[in-house]
């Protein structure tokens, strides 16, 4: 149990941010996604086909039909991580039944709901994530579907699963709008989960192979101001040595990085890829590698 163990101020810190999460992803499921019919997937989605019959509260469903998923991901996943999902499974459901006491929409436009349903649902979820929880469902699922298929992308497991849910809710109800709306929310909840988890700070990782490499290297020191890593290599043709040069740079300096290797490297070879986190001098400081 010694791996358990966690610091009081952290502690503290990840149950506030389970708690306002939690807040902000019922307020945007029961004030947005719900009153406009517009399904989302997973354990939630089935808790609304299943209110839909019923009139049981969406949250309580919620906990019910994760209770043999919790047991799954102990028996699979380990305890850890059964209780950070039970704790934010709980938490976000909990949240969600409470607010339905007090039944407010603030919009009945479909396009609205489906941009600020995931917008505010994604933070929701975002800011869960960041304390160290889940909200169970579709999480488990991917989780278990992983340890079974390693191969498959744990966002591709996901959206397999999100898709099975909110395509049954639009044959049950026939709504098969309010499924096409639900696709443009889920985009946006996962971009938005995305920005919470890992901020907007994102970088460009540059790979330039080259003959000319010290001139590269010069170029970037003086005019960029970034510092560059040369790696050493041979062409598979020519067998000759080169110079590879690796430099994260932002986004606004990739114009011009362009545009000068073509006049002093005009033989380069450019590989240009999204670096969403870089930690070191120019960038997040290496102390905040949570």
């Amino acid at each position: 149990m010694k791996n358990l163990r966690v610091e009081p101020k952290r502690l503290i810190k990840n149950l506030i941010l389970m708690f306002i999460g939690s807040l902000v992803y019922a307020a945007g499921f029961q004030y947005i996604l719900l009153p406009n019919s517009v399904p989302t997937g997973g354990i939630g989605g089935i808790s609304m086909i299943i209110n839909k019959f019923t009139g049981f509260p969406i949250g309580t469903l919620i906990i019910i039909l994760n209770i043999p998923l919790f047991i799954l991901a102990w028996k699979k996943l380990g305890f850890k991580f059964m209780v950070s999902s039970v704790m934010g499974t709980i938490l976000s459901s909990v949240c969600i039944d409470l607010l339905s006491l007090f039944p407010h929409t603030l919009t009945q436009d479909p396009f609205l709901t489906s941009i600020f349903g995931g917008v505010i649902y994604g933070a929701g979820l975002g800011i869960i994530y960041r304390g160290g929880a889940t909200t169970g469902g579709s999480d488990i699922i991917a989780k278990l579907i992983r340890v079974r298929y390693p191969f498959m992308n744990f966002g591709t497991a996901m959206l397999i699963l999100d898709i099975i849910i909110i395509s049954l809710y639009a044959v049950i109800f026939d709504k098969m709008e309010s499924a096409m709306y639900a696709l443009i929310t889920m985009f946006l909840s996962s971009k938005v989960i995305d920005l919470v988890l890992y901020g907007a700070d994102v970088a460009k990782l540059c790979i330039i192979i080259s003959d000319h490499g010290d001139e590269v290297r010069d170029f970037i020191f003086q005019s960029l101001d970034r510092g560059v890593t040369f790696l050493h290599g041979s062409g598979g043709y020519s067998e000759k040595d080169k110079k590879i040069v690796m430099c994260a740079i932002r986004p606004q300096q990739i114009v011009e990085l362009r545009a000068s290797i073509k006049c002093i490297a005009p033989d380069a070879f450019i590989i240009i890829t999204d670096s969403r986190e870089v930690f070191g001098d120019g960038f997040s400081d290496i102390a905040d590698i949570k």
